[in-house]
């Protein structure tokens, strides 16, 4: 693939005026990913007190692609994530959501409606709601609880409401209040909740912790038909799921790429036995 340089990105923005100019690139759908990726980190450094979670941490994730992020504990995977959504703002490098839009002058909320969704690991759903109802909500994007769900429906919104349920499989479980829902259920609404937003990039941390066998093998199912659709980072540690949906691995340690390539070339690298995986 022929990577695009962030540095050679000419941006033009001042103060909101400029952020409303990026923030169109994607209500337009027109988010240039001509170079073939999507998400561009270069030259990344985050320190905290002394303590570097990234070091000079340079990544590329692919248009379309399922990308899994491994490493051991304190590698930078959450770091990298929250660099990546605006929850940390990098010491220095680079951070690029395809050609033109640097995530590093975005605030959260901004980055989310430029069309990056985040999952964390704990599902965060509205537990004294419906499965419809919060997806009902997810679908009417910022106004407030009471005027979305008081807000009528139009067919189309209906429509889309269905084939989300469709798509996480909870379609039977549509009237279920949420906080009945299995630990497993619980979380592929709230990816319905995230795809209602329709996100270009998708950040998953953790996804099948917790989960059934089950679960954890209908979520590799639904993880899988969102590739190419959507672009997926997973950050994981069950090796078992990371086999079954992944292409391609990134494995971090003290805050920089350390391997990357398929899984079972990853699992050979003796660095990455040597830190991750143990002999």
């Amino acid at each position: 693939m022929t990577l695009f340089s962030p540095k050679t990105a000419v941006v033009e923005r001042e103060g909101w005026d400029g952020e409303a100019k990026g923030l169109a690139h994607l209500v337009d759908g027109q988010l240039d990913t001509r170079h073939g990726a999507i998400l561009y980190l270069e030259e990344v450094c985050v320190s905290f007190d002394g303590f570097k979670a990234l070091n000079h941490l340079n990544l590329d994730i692919g248009v379309g692609e399922l990308r899994c992020i491994i490493g051991p504990n304190g590698a930078g995977k959450t770091t990298m994530m929250d660099v990546i959504t605006g929850k940390t703002r990098p010491d220095s490098g680079a951070v690029f959501f395809g050609q033109t839009i640097d995530l590093t002058r975005y605030r959260e909320a901004e980055i989310a409606q430029l069309g990056i969704g985040r999952k964390f690991q704990k599902p965060t759903v509205f537990e004294a709601m419906t499965v419809f109802e919060n997806l009902q909500l997810a679908l009417a994007g910022p106004r407030s609880v009471w005027a979305s769900l008081r807000a009528r429906l139009t067919g189309e919104q209906r429509d889309r409401i269905e084939a989300l349920l469709l798509r996480v499989r909870l379609q039977e479980q549509r009237h279920r209040v949420a906080g009945l829902l299995s630990h497993g259920q619980k979380q592929w609404l709230e990816i319905g909740m995230l795809l209602a937003q329709d996100p270009r990039l998708l950040l998953l941390d953790e996804p099948v912790a917790g989960m059934t066998d089950a679960e954890t093998e209908k979520t590799a199912e639904l993880l899988l038909s969102l590739k190419g659709h959507h672009s997926l980072m997973v950050v994981e540690h069950d090796m078992a799921f990371v086999e079954a949906i992944a292409e391609r691995v990134t494995v971090l340690a003290e805050g920089s790429v350390l391997a990357e390539g398929s899984l079972a070339q990853v699992q050979a690298d003796e660095r990455v036995i040597e830190v991750y995986l143990g002999r």
